[in-house]
């Protein structure tokens, strides 16, 4: 079975000087080799577990599916053992889809090692990706559902609690009600699993559900929310200037530094309430 979090020995230091070695949790990162057929998609850095739900998230977000069911299968292989760095096999995930939207996947293939914290590659990938978003439909809801929306995050987020190391996102349904969240070292990987979610399952959520992310929200974000059609994208941090630009471009109510009943809106297409 996967592992999110595993031990390792550290000193802690003070003013007083150093502790004894003791063992801490620590979160997990390895590579998965995405592999469509022979072809390899990408080499990402991510935390374990979930991996389906990654690689069918990533799939949706590039444009390579027209629809959900055009992803057949994922057959995800893990070693044995822990990978090491520099030695040891990499877990692979071998995708069956019918049909590769064209030239998505040229755009789309990376074949390198990407990081955890990886973005949109290249020029020709970023105006493909910009060429298949449509505008959502609006969110509807009172804007005090989305300032209280990263208040479902800290209680579900179980390896975080361990570990502290871990980003988390979550699909809320238009009453604000939790209907799925994950964790991983990469925003854009956890983001990647929730959509996944829903592409595995064959549908997409309908207009009002909302993304909530831990941290910033970035361009890929949010292009990562419309393009499964999501009304509203809420983050416990700062948006950059492009993410404001996007959802402001493609209808996304866009809320930062949701904290504790409060926020700033950065974009509001359905106000006022």
């Amino acid at each position: 079975m996967a592992q999110a979090s595993r031990q390792v020995s550290i000193t802690r230091v003070t003013r007083g000087g150093p502790a004894p070695a003791e063992d801490d949790w620590v979160a997990v990162e390895e590579p998965l080799d995405v592999r469509v057929g022979e072809a390899s998609l990408a080499m990402t850095m991510r935390t374990p577990g979930h991996d389906e739900e990654l690689v069918a998230g990533l799939l949706w977000a590039e444009g390579l599916l027209q629809q959900p069911e055009a992803l057949v299968s994922v057959a995800v292989e893990g070693p044995a053992d822990p990978w090491v760095l520099g030695a040891g096999a990499v877990a692979t995930a071998v995708l069956r889809v019918g049909g590769l939207v064209e030239p998505a996947f040229t755009h789309a293939k990376r074949g390198t090692l990407t990081s955890a914290a990886c973005g949109v590659c290249g020029r020709g990938a970023l105006d493909d990706l910009l060429e298949r978003l449509t505008p959502v439909a609006p969110f509807a809801g009172p804007l005090e559902l989305l300032t209280d929306a990263t208040l479902v995050l800290t209680p579900a987020q179980s390896v975080f609690r361990r570990t502290g190391g871990l980003h988390a996102a979550a699909v809320l349904d238009p009453e604000g009600r939790l209907l799925v969240l994950r964790e991983d070292v990469g925003r854009h990987n956890a983001v990647d699993k929730v959509i996944g979610r829903f592409v595995l399952d064959g549908a997409l959520p309908p207009s009002g559900h909302v993304l909530v992310v831990s941290g910033r929200t970035s361009f890929e974000l949010v292009q990562k929310a419309i393009r499964a059609g999501l009304s509203a994208v809420v983050g416990v941090s700062a948006p950059s200037t492009l993410a404001v630009e996007l959802a402001r471009a493609f209808g996304v109510t866009l809320v930062g530094f949701a904290r504790e009943g409060r926020g700033n809106v950065y974009s509001d297409p359905g106000g006022p309430r």
